[in-house]
């Protein structure tokens, strides 16, 4: 997707005072039906600038399989496009980078370029990943394992300096997931987790 050089300038100009690197802008086919959104690059993404490329990647296939989606046939992109990162001990000498959630500050330095791209993929069906993504495009504080997998017909928000957060005037199908990486903190989610894609499979395969 050709992003327009202001909004990516703006995008790495409001992220700069914070701990994160690369940036990574998404990938897939705009005039897709389905939009994935997800959280936000992690070391191996951001290396190859592809969303969705390391561990949590071969997990992202296996349930696109489920749902019987193509990764050439959707668009992916993240709430956030840098990695965000901390630094911590490492198993060897020294220190390293690990991955943590972005900030609500993060995620706003990056509102506009996701705003961009739901705007000029205008998919049918959003499908976000994760808490973060799921609570960035709608505002909601339910938890997320109580509405894995449900269909919601709903504005998504859009981030105005002047205003804050306000509402999309266009609708849209969002259906949230846990990411992909949950599995592998706790396994125990995966069989609500199957159940939902087989649910959302149903659905799509009556809507695509």
């Amino acid at each position: 997707m050709d992003i327009p050089q202001n909004i990516k300038v703006e995008a790495q100009k409001r992220i700069e005072p914070y701990d994160v690197e690369g940036f990574v802008i998404g990938k897939g086919d705009t005039e897709s039906e389905v939009m994935i959104v997800g959280e936000a690059p992690g070391e191996n993404e951001i290396v190859k600038g592809e969303p969705f490329i390391g561990r949590a990647g071969k997990e992202l296939d296996k349930q696109l399989e489920i749902l019987g989606l193509d990764r050439k046939h959707i668009y992916i992109t993240s709430v956030v496009r840098s990695r965000p990162f901390y630094w911590t001990k490492s198993n060897k000498e020294g220190m390293r980078k690990a991955n943590r959630k972005p900030t609500q500050k993060e995620i706003i330095a990056h509102a506009e370029l996701l705003d961009y791209q739901i705007e000029q993929v205008a998919p049918k069906i959003i499908i976000a990943l994760g808490n973060v993504a799921f609570k960035r495009l709608i505002g909601s504080e339910d938890k997320l394992s109580s509405v894995i997998g449900r269909v919601m017909e709903t504005p998504v928000l859009k981030w105005r300096d002047e205003e804050g957060w306000v509402e999309s005037e266009h609708l849209y199908k969002v259906i949230p997931l846990y990411h992909p990486a949950a599995v592998f903190y706790n396994p125990k989610i995966r069989p609500q987790l199957e159940q939902s894609l087989h649910e959302v499979k149903r659905y799509l395969d009556e809507k695509l």
